[in-house]
């Protein structure tokens, strides 16, 4: 849920509240602005006492934020996108039918009616994205939970601005789509810290021993990714 709240100073900060599940509360900067996480109970004036006294960090995370973000994609013939982690070139072509996207080496294809239409050739785009999101995924998933030792959860792909992955109670996993845009073992390492969670539902140090058990070097990964985030929101 979104909300704004005014500091003493005059300058306005607009935030995101999820709560949540958990003891502490936790701030975080996305490429779309301030995320806080926050215990279901906690009181709206004690978070907005908490955002004051933090401003000087906020707003100093939200200027590199705005200073390193990159321009969106204008989904025009030769606008370079990424996948696992490589560049690929968009081609697009005037046809008098819609055909199917394809990709080799190095590009991806779409011939179509109204190619010049961004809207049209962005929802092209996006759809091939997460079709080949869910078979890539899920691929993964089934290997990493293989070698855990636990059944292979149901899998979802996730469309959200601020996580890379979730698990919920019900064991079901969801993963933002657009990791396909990164390199292998980061994306290992998304699934990875997924899994861990069906058997800690927590980030304790059990939690991080059990993902160290399927990908050791989840810390550099982790770096990483916060490193590729802002390329991987472009699109």
């Amino acid at each position: 849920m979104s909300h704004s709240i005014q500091l003493p100073s005059g300058e306005q900060i607009q935030y995101t509240l999820e709560r949540r599940q958990r003891r502490t509360v936790g701030l975080k900067i996305t490429q779309e602005g301030l995320v806080i996480h926050a215990p279901l109970r906690i009181g709206q004036a004690y978070l907005e006492s908490l955002i004051v006294l933090k401003a000087d960090w906020i707003l100093k995370k939200l200027e590199t934020r705005s200073a390193n973000q990159l321009p969106p994609m204008q989904w025009q013939d030769g606008d370079q996108l990424l996948l696992l982690g490589n560049p690929i070139t968009l081609v697009t072509k005037q046809d008098i039918r819609s055909r199917a996207v394809e990709y080799t080496p190095g590009y991806l294809q779409l011939a179509m009616p109204n190619h010049h239409e961004s809207s049209a050739v962005a929802r092209k785009v996006l759809q091939w994205y997460k079709k080949q999101a869910l078979t890539d995924f899920s691929r993964r998933l089934a290997l990493f939970a293989t070698k855990l030792g636990v059944p292979t959860p149901e899998l979802f792909l996730s469309n959200a601005r601020s996580r890379w992955g979730s698990c919920n109670s019900r064991k079901e996993i969801r993963l933002n789509w657009r990791l396909l845009q990164a390199p292998p073992h980061i994306i290992n390492y998304v699934v990875c810290h997924e899994l861990a969670h069906l058997k800690e539902m927590n980030h304790s140090a059990k939690f991080w021993a059990t993902v160290a058990t399927i990908f050791p070097d989840y810390k550099a990964a982790e770096k990483e990714l916060k490193a590729w985030s802002p390329k991987l929101h472009v699109i």
